[in-house]
């Protein structure tokens, strides 16, 4: 953290000394002086004569302004998602992350700095063109006064950075345009504005001085329901608790949150007054006449069809999606006599991807590189290793999957979309970022955790030997190794990636997990030991197994199980409301104790089976009410024949229930029978799961036992258990019994045995007539 404060001094130090005469040196070591005590500067500034006196001591950080500039790519997903092709999608969002993670870095020069930006690095000689040829013909000034120690963070789509006064709108409008100048039609939003250096350590003041609202007229003004809502304290806060939400507003996130707002403005296209900037209100567009010839997506005019003898489905390109096909196909490393097409039709004399070729890593190459280095090769593949005898990739190996087809092909012809976010993000930026170099360690910490989670819960899967058939894109029509996986993106706390259905909890699970002991390995975001409560009022499953959060951080996803067929924009939609939901799943769970992950998921059997959203589903057709007191008419019982979404601890549970029903060689057709008659009341279907349940020899009932009934459905008064309902929940006017049968039997062919543990088929009597379902529930 030490170096981390030096170079935020730095930082700041560049931007006061230049274009001017001041020494650089002096600057620094009385910046540095002046700002030794700020780091708790609450304990001694308690009133504006205390501030005032701090500026008469160390004018440096009253003289002059700095800059500081925060922007990034909006819509997102707009502009990945308007092509069904996943060429085009992983081409879409591997420019962008280019963009954010290379190009706007390069500004600064942050190929010097390999601890931080690796991927700068690794494309030097990039980082170097774009400073020299692009960034001096159309911003000059910013060339030489940008140094690498400003960039305060550039991850997850966005990047806030120091500069000098007098160049803030300069490079506001030169993030804005790389974004234009590379993509064409992606959004993109930068706005800045100039802050004294006080105001770093102390936040928003009012100039004069004198006339800041500090500490002493809060306190004066408690009552004023604006200063409650701006500070956040309630209106029965004593003395004390106003002091600490004055002091965790105070701080270098108060500037940021004003940046944020004009973001949000900008983004919405209101003009600022006075400002000289042009305005964002008219994005690019590409205006198509109702009798021209559309590209594949249907958005834009065609400028060209590719012939099927360069490119196999025959595409009708305009400029940005041809664009995005040349990018998926660089960082997929097709064949050099695919990628022809772009230059014989022309693309390339106006914009030439080959010419940052060396800047456009694929995850793919990442993800082998971190299988090297945590020597996780023989785990990944047991049976080749990755490298030959000279040490490089085998070609067999270095096939990434070229459409969602192939990647289904492993696990039957479905696929997983999981979608992934950071939990507790915003409310640990608000409560513990107090300065710049804090935001530059978060960061960091939190893109490193999620990229290496990423990987490693992928090192899980193995390659799968993929024959091509006769709609395979592929030339060569011979069996081939592929990764079966397709990392769409990993930015920030965010990831979004497409797995066989076969393995996608276990994949989300993993992913969960290892985010949390990474972070908890810092040692930066433990928890307060009194955060950790009792397990059992957030498990539903063997509580008394479950480990307590270490970690303030987690991470939700939703995963959305589907045919790989199934239109992308579609998946992405219901998938984006899984993770929703899983979110607020953990919202709710954290004021019982638990910090963790959640995951909520879907197994979408056909694209017609929701019409709407995944809420109203569940609530109209996944829901059964009943009358239970006709004497208390406002209390009803509730059946809820879902119980998702789920802890990380309880999916651990599913996936084991899942298994314990295999091995217990329970007959397929009984599973859909008991899940028919959930519906018809919590008496029938326990009635009928026992008479199923005992049919089976002693050998196959254990792992029903101790794996679904005593593990899930115990009940609450007694040494019983109400299988196949969960415990109730109770509230003041109902009584809601949850049930995962119906989820245990969708995940049923999707859930894997391990090797050498697949149980042999048995097959039972159907149920007598006698005991049929109608008669027992009589």
């Amino acid at each position: 953290m030490n170096d981390l404060r030096q170079q935020v001094a730095g930082a700041i130090a560049q931007c006061l000394t230049w274009n001017t005469t001041l020494d650089l040196e002096v600057i620094l070591t009385n910046l540095q002086a002046a700002t030794a005590n700020l780091q708790t500067p609450f304990d001694a500034i308690q009133t504006i004569a205390d501030l005032k006196r701090l500026v008469q001591d160390h004018p440096v950080l009253w003289n002059q302004k700095i800059g500081l500039v925060y922007g990034g790519a909006t819509k997102i997903k707009q502009y990945v998602f308007e092509s069904a092709d996943l060429q085009e999608i992983r081409g879409a969002s591997a420019l962008l992350d280019r963009i954010n993670l290379i190009d706007l870095p390069a500004f600064f020069g942050r190929e010097q700095d390999g601890d931080r930006f690796p991927q700068c690095q690794q494309a030097a000689s990039y980082c170097e063109r774009v400073r020299s040829e692009w960034l001096q013909q159309h911003f000059p000034k910013l060339v030489g006064a940008l140094t690498p120690e400003m960039v305060i963070y550039s991850t997850g789509g966005n990047i806030l950075a120091f500069c000098p006064a007098e160049l803030v709108d300069d490079l506001a409008d030169a993030i804005e345009k790389r974004y234009t100048v590379e993509t064409l039609t992606a959004n993109a939003c930068a706005v800045g504005d100039s802050f004294y250096p006080l105001e770093i350590y102390l936040g928003l003041l009012k100039d004069p001085i004198g006339n800041t609202f500090w500490l002493d007229a809060v306190q004066a003004n408690r009552d004023n329901f604006a200063v409650q809502a701006y500070f956040g304290f309630e209106q029965s806060a004593d003395t004390q608790a106003v002091a600490a939400a004055f002091r965790q507003r105070k701080g270098f996130s108060e500037l940021v949150g004003k940046l944020a707002n004009q973001f949000n403005q900008r983004r919405s296209g209101y003009d600022t007054p006075g400002s000289s900037r042009p305005s964002r209100r008219y994005p690019p567009m590409f205006e198509t006449h109702p009798y021209v010839m559309r590209d594949d997506s249907d958005r834009r005019s065609a400028v060209v069809r590719v012939e099927a003898a360069h490119l196999p489905d025959a595409p009708k390109f305009s400029e940005p999606t041809a664009r995005k096909r040349r990018v998926g196909q660089l960082t997929k490393r097709e064949e050099t006599e695919r990628q022809q097409w772009y230059t014989n039709y022309g693309f390339n004399q106006y914009w030439d991807a080959t010419t940052a070729d060396d800047s456009l890593g694929s995850w793919v190459e990442k993800f082998e590189q971190f299988l090297r280095d945590s020597q996780l090769v023989e785990q990944y593949d047991p049976r080749l290793e990755l490298l030959d005898s000279a040490g490089q990739p085998r070609e067999r190996h270095r096939r990434e999957a070229r459409s969602l087809t192939e990647i289904g092909a492993a696990s039957d012809g479905f696929v997983a979309y999981i979608y992934a976010d950071g939990n507790n993000m915003g409310a640990y930026i608000r409560d513990q970022i107090k300065t710049p170099e804090h935001y530059q360690q978060f960061s960091q910490d939190v893109f490193e955790a999620t990229e290496q989670s990423v990987y490693w819960a992928l090192a899980h899967l193995h390659p799968y030997h993929y024959t091509p058939d006769a709609k395979s894109s592929r030339n060569n029509k011979s069996p081939v190794w592929i990764h079966p996986f397709e990392i769409i993106t990993i930015g920030g706390d965010d990831v979004l990636l497409v797995v066989p259905a076969n393995t996608a909890l276990e994949v989300a699970k993993a992913i969960g997990d290892k985010f949390e002991k990474i972070l908890a390995q810092t040692g930066r975001y433990d928890l307060a030991p009194d955060a950790t409560k009792d397990p059992t009022a957030c498990h539903r499953y063997s509580s008394s197994t479950a480990s307590p959060s270490k970690s303030q951080l987690s991470i939700s996803s939703g995963v959305l199980i589907t045919a790989a067929n199934t239109p992308i924009y579609y998946a992405d939609k219901l998938v984006s409301q899984l993770l929703k939901s899983a979110k607020k799943k953990a919202k709710t769970l954290k004021g019982k104790g638990y910090s963790g992950g959640t995951v909520d998921f879907l197994t979408l059997k056909a694209v017609t089976m929701i019409s709407s959203n995944i809420d109203a589903f569940r609530q109209e057709g996944l829901t059964a009410r009943f009358r239970q007191d006709q004497e208390q008419p406002q209390r009803e019982q509730w059946l809820k024949l879902y119980a998702a979404p789920y802890t990380l601890h309880e999916l651990g549970g599913l996936i084991e229930t899942v298994r314990a029903v295999k091995r217990a060689k329970f007959p397929r057709s009984q599973l859909y029978q008991i899940r028919s008659l959930l519906e018809r009341g919590r008496r029938t279907a326990i009635l009928n799961y026992r008479y199923f349940r005992i049919r089976l020899s002693q050998d196959n009932q254990r792992p029903l036992i101790e794996d679904f009934e005593e593990a899930w459905c115990e009940a609450a008064t007694n040494n019983g258990n109400l299988a196949p309902w969960l415990p109730p929940i109770r509230t003041e006017n109902r009584t809601i019994y949850e049930t995962l049968w119906r989820e245990l039997v969708e995940l049923y062919p999707f859930i894997v045995l391990p090797e050498g543990d697949e149980p042999a088929p048995e097959r039972l009597p159907e149920m007598p007539q006698s005991a049929s379902t109608g008669e027992a529930a009589r």
